[in-house]
């Protein structure tokens, strides 16, 4: 649901149970959001105002967000005038998504002063706009001249105009018939399916799901034809909701899409016996949606950045695989050299195509050897030990190549598999930060640090055994169970923090998680335990889709990793492997 006026006024009203809050912090996390805090009857609150385009609002809220080292001159400008002064009032006008905010206070010599903070709510066009008690502007968010907008100047010292409106006021309507009226219906050519847009493009702050919900809920098949019972029905839900003055009466509605996910909300009315916190509600609301479409964007951007090194690594596979199609071909060149030099007081001097020689190698059967006719027999027998000892060496190059490559692609697959899997922004950034770090990535993370600058925070993961991590952890019996959440973590879980006595698992011949069952001095595990700990390696591995995952185990002592391997990359010995179908 839009955060539309009738929200706004709702939000509103629940928000003058601050009146006489002083202001003591005022911060700016970003260019679209200003976050003041208020110290009221000994409790802290903090209320937020969102500018995002869409995403707008203003509620309390209890998640913190990331404070910039250096503030923003408008950030700055609001400490000046507004830390010290209490909120004398807060409300909203006429369904519109405007909130004044008013502040009184004293200035440094004793004097009564009003600051007044205009909050607008509208799309693209969302401000913040601190004004004098002369409807001055002393500053704003975004500074807007009469160039781009025709109506009014949002700019320091011009004189503070109200947002003009172009549809009617839902309040100053009087009865039903003055609602149909306003409304203009044609009955004969419109059905209920059509009132939520009629409705929203008639009266000011009233959204088209606001109207739908209140359709839904009243059981009204939307394919049918309009009436004056109907449309009286809808007018008084309506009325009923917006012109509440409790805020304790209303709450919200979740609205789900046919897969059961979350799409919206909209505003309804609830029993006032049961608490509802209308503000902490859609702090929640967005906090969840901004989390999901940040992680979105984020885990979209690292994905793009690994599939094109894979590409690029696959290439590169292609064309050392073709090289050693070539290089499969040597012997014949050194055969070739071997029987023209063989035969030279035999052969012609003379430049030619072709040359029939017999093959001592092959019961003297004939072969016919490709010449450059452009050089003599001799010649082309040099030709040809060049060309066998250029590939014999390119052999043993593009071999080695080849097994880097091979190497390197494994882990690349073994971060895609991360990057399936995690589920949050942290794990994010904990995969960014690994490949940050990794040759393979180097050239593509340095330019996605220049293009993004992504903020990556130091890893938690250090040589001090007692360092905190947050691998997944289940209860199995009297025994705990540690699955690493990505290629670092798997390291250090296995390297660092397992105990050479505990049992390591980790699917065979697949991409997965390194898995610890601890034994903390307890008797080895039964069959059934282990089993059990198989089951949950293989869920967390590529193979979780399959019905029947060969799972490696053996003691972390036989755990080694080799000089210069991969993050996640470990060889071991003394294993023994369970089948098992994956379990969570």
């Amino acid at each position: 649901m839009a955060f539309d006026g009738v929200v706004t006024k709702a939000i509103t009203l629940e928000l003058q149970q601050l009146i006489g809050a002083r202001i003591d912090k005022v911060y700016e996390p970003s260019k679209n959001d200003v976050v003041l805090g208020f110290y009221f009857n000994g409790v802290n609150y903090a209320l937020n105002i969102c500018t995002n385009a869409q995403n707008y609002r203003l509620h309390l809220t209890t998640h913190a967000k990331p404070n910039p080292k250096n503030a923003f001159t408008f950030c700055m400008l609001l400490r000046k005038h507004l830390i010290g002064l209490r909120i004398k009032n807060i409300y909203s006008t006429n369904l519109e998504r405007v909130v004044t905010i008013e502040f009184e206070g004293f200035d440094e010599i004793d004097d009564i002063i009003t600051k007044k903070l205009m909050i607008e709510l509208m799309g693209r066009h969302c401000n913040i706009i601190l004004v004098d008690e002369n409807n001055m502007i002393i500053d704003s968010l975004r500074h807007i001249s009469s160039d781009n907008a025709l109506t009014r100047d949002i700019i320091p010292h011009a004189k503070y105009i109200y947002p003009s409106k172009s549809k009617l006021n839902f309040l100053e309507v009087i009865n039903f018939q003055d609602f149909k009226s306003k409304l203009s219906l044609d009955f004969d050519l419109i059905t209920i399916s059509d009132l939520p847009t009629q409705i929203s493009n008639c009266f000011n702050g009233i959204s088209k799901c606001f109207v739908n919900h209140i359709i839904e809920n009243l059981h009204l098949d939307s394919s049918l034809k309009i009436d004056d019972t109907v449309l009286e029905t809808l007018y008084t839900h309506m009325k009923a909701i917006i012109y509440v003055e409790d805020p304790s009466h209303l709450g919200f509605d979740i609205i789900k899409n046919s897969k059961g996910t979350v799409k919206d909300y909209a505003l309804s009315l609830k029993d006032s016996s049961k608490p509802f916190h209308l503000n902490f509600f859609i702090d929640d609301y967005y906090f969840h949606k901004e989390t999901s479409e940040e992680f979105k964007i984020y885990r979209n951007s690292i994905s793009k950045l690994i599939l094109e090194t894979l590409k690029k690594y696959n290439k590169r596979l292609y064309n050392i695989n073709e090289k050693l199609k070539e290089c499969d071909h040597m012997d014949m060149y050194k055969l070739y050299g071997e029987l023209i030099t063989a035969n030279l007081y035999r052969i012609k001097h003379e430049n030619t195509d072709t040359i029939s020689l017999e093959n001592y190698y092959d019961n003297n059967q004939l072969i016919t050897i490709p010449l450059d006719k452009r050089y003599s027999p001799s010649h082309n027998a040099k030709l040809f030990f060049k060309k066998y000892t250029k590939l014999k060496n390119a052999l043993l190059i593009v071999s080695e190549q080849k097994e880097e490559t091979m190497k390197d692609l494994n882990y690349i697959e073994s971060v895609v598999y991360e990057l399936e899997t995690c589920s949050t922004i942290e794990e994010l950034t904990n995969i960014f930060e690994e490949i940050s770090e990794s040759s393979v990535f180097k050239e593509k993370t340095e330019k996605y640090k220049e293009q993004k600058n992504p903020k990556v925070k130091k890893s938690k993961l250090t040589k001090n055994k007692y360092v905190h991590f947050n691998p997944i952890k289940y209860k199995i019996e009297n025994y705990t169970f540690l699955v690493g959440r990505n290629n670092m973590e798997n390291d250090y879980l296995t390297l660092k923090y397992a105990k050479k006595t505990d049992i390591w698992f980790h699917t065979k011949d697949i991409h997965g998680s390194h898995c610890i069952l601890m034994l903390d001095g307890a008797s080895f595990p039964s069959d059934t335990i282990l089993l059990k700990c198989a089951e949950i390696a293989a869920y967390h591995s590529k193979g979780r889709n399959s019905s029947n995952v060969p799972v490696d185990i053996c003691e972390v002592k036989y755990v080694k990793k080799p000089n210069g391997a991969k993050p996640g990359m470990v060889i071991y010995k003394n294993n023994k492997t369970l089948h098992v179908t994956p379990k969570n």
